[in-house]
This record gives structure tokens, sequence and C-alpha cells, in this order.
């Protein structure tokens, strides 16, 4: 009998792209690979790419931090979201379950819990998020990308892992990077990246200084769904509203990036050694999980920060140019970095977990 996972998180992409990157080990293995995840969440869409992965939707409610009507109402969908996923574990029975996080990750945890099947969390932020909090409890492991994280967190149950790093990434080709975008060797090229929702106010800031940045750089702006401004025209700026198979080689083209401060985003940054300028959802819009990240990282000297509020064209401008004069420094302070293998540790503990 061919042995079972199940994986869930969802709700960004951030909640699915270490998801995306141990599924194929379980494939290739043997595994039944299955994933819970929202009825139309994002997750959906990127584990497609995934065609040996059975997926599964579920109802789930938002875990909101702030007054909304909704609030009332999730309970009830949290619940049956809870008794869907228990369902199908029990029609699955899984060895394991892996949790990125994720509002819709907490009712499959639960469930897990209710099984009896262990289930391993991996918390990608220097400080848990409200959906990991809420299924800690029920975890048999706690894995973390920042060794502070586990401070936080149970000794019994924390493990320092560190970050998972899509292999896919490594096999960029600049070449094609810069074919796909029209662009040439001789001009660097920036790379900005507002998240997979994209980010109106650093949309607003690159686009205000367009001409001055275009005088030093070649622009690939992923924007978000429905922000592309087909308005501005330029051989020197390309726009996207969100890429996959593509990000390999833009990456493998740019010579710095400017991004939001999500765990997984800059912990690939790092790894393929691109200087990176960082602009954290502020507290008004999140938690303050990316400013801790952010920080972070400014203080290891492998990252720059200009937080939200005080971005504008003018400030964005002389970031991304202190951040290219300085590429240089912000390399070295990256190669110095210690190296883990984190994807073998991490699937070495999902498959202690499954045997036990």
């Amino acid at each position: 009998m061919r042995r079972a996972i199940v994986f869930t998180g969802g709700g960004t992409a951030g909640h699915v792209t270490v998801n995306l990157a141990i599924m194929p080990y379980f494939v290739r293995e043997g595994w039944d690979v299955h994933y819970i995840g929202s009825e139309q969440g994002i997750e959906r869409e990127l584990v497609a790419g995934v065609p040996q992965a059975t997926y599964h939707g579920i109802a789930t409610g938002k875990l909101r931090r702030y007054f909304d009507w909704n609030n009332a109402k999730d309970p009830f969908r949290v619940l049956k979201g809870v008794w869907q996923a228990y369902r199908l574990l029990g029609a699955i029975r899984p060895s394991v379950v892996f949790s990125k996080g994720g509002f819709v990750s907490v009712p499959v945890v639960a469930a897990a819990w209710l099984h009896r099947i262990p289930a391993i969390i991996h918390e990608s932020d220097l400080t848990p998020g409200l959906a990991n909090k809420l299924a800690m409890p029920l975890a048999t492991k706690i894995c973390t990308t920042f060794p502070d994280t586990t401070e936080q967190l149970p000794s019994a149950k924390a493990l320092h892992v560190g970050a998972v790093v899509r292999e896919e990434l490594f096999r960029g080709e600049a070449v094609r990077g810069l074919t796909l975008c029209g662009f040439v060797r001789t001009k660097p090229v920036l790379l900005v990246m507002g998240g997979s929702l994209g980010s109106q106010r650093i949309n607003r800031a690159i686009r205000d200084r367009l001409p001055a940045l275009t005088e030093t750089f070649q622009i690939v702006h992923l924007c978000g769904k429905g922000n592309v401004d087909e308005t501005l025209s330029s051989r020197a700026y390309r726009q996207f509203e969100y890429v996959t198979d593509e990000l390999p080689d833009l990456l493998a083209a740019a010579d710095v990036v400017v991004s939001r401060a999500g765990s997984n985003s800059i912990f690939e940054f790092l790894a393929l050694k691109k200087p990176m300028l960082l602009i954290p959802l502020s507290l008004a819009a999140s938690r303050g999980d990316q400013i801790a990240n952010a920080e972070s990282f400014r203080a290891r000297g492998v990252a720059e920060v200009l937080q939200e509020e005080a971005l504008d064209g003018g400030t964005f401008l002389e970031a991304v140019r202190a951040l290219y004069e300085r590429r240089d420094q912000y390399i070295s302070a990256m190669e110095r970095e210690p190296k883990r293998e984190t994807l073998r540790h991490l699937i070495e503990t999902i498959q202690e977990a499954a045997r036990r």
C-alpha cells in the first residue's frame, strides 16, 4: 500500500512555495500526494503545477485582527472546514500532514490531531503568524526558518531548519530573462516585486520616478493582478501581473531586487546573492512580521530597508541608487552567510514523523 502525505497552506503565494519545493520529492518517492487548500484561493492555481498531487478544497474563514462583519460568520466556516478536513483525512489516511500556515491550515491541523495523525508545521517568519499560533498546540513539530523563532516556541516541539529555497530558482538563465523582456546586456536590471497580490504603494513610487529610474536601469516590474498600466511604454520598463515559470530567468537577469519582506522571498534572494531593498508591509496593514524579517536582514548586513511610511517616488529613487552603488558590499555579506541543507533536513523530519 502506498504511503500518503497531505500538504496544506494558502492565502498567499508565500504559504505555498515551501510546499511546492517539497512535494516533488514525495512524488518521486512514490507517495500518494494530496493538498488541502481553500476552495478558491491562490493555492489551487499554484498546486496545479504539480499534476501528480490531488487537490481538495475546503471551507475556511479568515483570521482577522480588525472588526469586520464576516468575523461573526467565519467561526462557522472554520468548523465546516474542520469537518471537511476530518472526512478527507479519514478517506486518505495519510502517514503525516505538513502545514505551511495561512488560515486554511488551521482546520487541517485540527483534523489531523483528531485522527492522531502527526502534523509538521513550518513557520517562515521571525515571529509566528496567528494561524500557526492556533495550530501549534496540535502539532507534532514546529520547524522554523529563523533561529531566534525557536525561543518563542515550546522547546520539545521547536526545530530550527533554516530557509527552504526552490531548486528551480538556481536553474534560471540570465539570457532567457533578458530576451523575455527585450532587454540588453549592457544596462543593469532592476527587478521589482510587490508580493503575489501586488502593492499599490510600490507601484506608485516606481512609476512616479520612472524616467529617472530608466536612465540607469532596465526594470522588470511584477505589479499584481489588474495593475499593469498600458499607458507606460518604454524599452527599459517591462510589466507583468505575476510570473511563475519565468521567475528563475528574471532573477538570474536581475542585478538588484526591490521587494516586500515575506520570508520565503527574501531567503531566496539571499541564496541567489541578489542585493535587495526591502519595503515591508506597515503595521497598519499587517501584524509586523515583515518589519521584523526586514530588520533581521538589515542587522546581518544582507539587505537595505525602506519603511512604507517613508516611501514615495523620491525616497524610492534614492534608495535604489544607493543599493546599486553598494551592491558588492551586500554580495560579500551574503557569501559569508552559513550554508544549511534545509530541504534535506525538513524532508527527514517529515519522514521521521511519518514512521512514528
